[in-house]
């Protein structure tokens, strides 16, 4: 009787393992995921899969592999990890929508895709490349640091430094310098204004003469007229 009911006793699903088996962090699509979210709170943590997609492949995974959406992804074994990995590499093969794919129609291949991790970061990286060797108006802007997509630049996404900021320093300097006393460095009215008194007091005290002079020049110039 006891070796019929261990036969009799149901088998664990495919793809869990015990809880003790259980894995902390596990590695999918190259990101380390922690082991406690389950699949589909998993993928979403993968660059390149949104929360369509993520739903999508979950559905797909239980449909094709008797995966529940509720499993947490440390209690799967390597088979079954690699098995979710085809979905994400290929998922239109497994009849994810057109519309749900982030690489459409590609402009050299013609195909339709859907790249994550680091492949698809190297992707954008030689689409940039492309609009920027190309010359076209997009990889000019984008050759010069500017916005492409029609953004303001006057207001916003100044990158150098801008004249409100400068001036409202000086403008600081320039109170600072004046509740002082005038010990900070003058503005450039101020120079001005203190550059241009001295040259008429100087001009003044050269034009009048000095206490004693005038007794002894006013001889000199009757001495003039009468040896004219």
């Amino acid at each position: 009787m006891a070796q019929e009911q261990k036969q009799s006793a149901p088998k664990a699903p495919e793809g869990k393992p015990k809880a003790s088996e259980a894995i902390n962090i596990v590695r999918i699509a190259g990101r380390d995921i922690n082991g406690k979210y389950s699949i589909g709170d998993a993928l979403r943590h993968i660059k390149g899969i949104g929360s369509n997609m993520a739903k999508a492949i979950t559905l797909l995974a239980e449909k094709n592999f008797g995966i529940a959406p509720s499993t947490p992804i440390g209690s799967l074994d390597e088979a079954t990890v690699e098995k979710l990995e085809t979905i994400i590499k290929e998922p239109g093969k497994f009849g994810v929508p057109h519309y749900l794919l982030n690489r459409r129609e590609d402009a050299e291949t013609g195909a339709d895709g859907n790249f994550v991790g680091t492949d698809l970061i190297v992707k954008t990286k030689q689409d940039m490349d492309s609009t920027i060797k190309l010359q076209t108006w997009i990889g000019y802007r984008r050759q010069y640091g500017q916005r492409v997509r029609g953004q303001h630049t006057r207001s916003t996404g100044r990158t150098g430094e801008t004249v409100g900021v400068t001036k409202k320093k000086i403008q600081e300097e320039a109170k600072k310098s004046r509740a002082s006393g005038g010990g900070g460095a003058p503005g450039a009215a101020g120079a001005a204004a203190e550059g241009a008194t001295p040259a008429a007091g100087a001009a003044s005290t050269a034009a009048a003469p000095a206490a004693g002079q005038p007794a002894a020049a006013a001889p000199q110039a009757k001495t003039e007229k009468q040896e004219k």
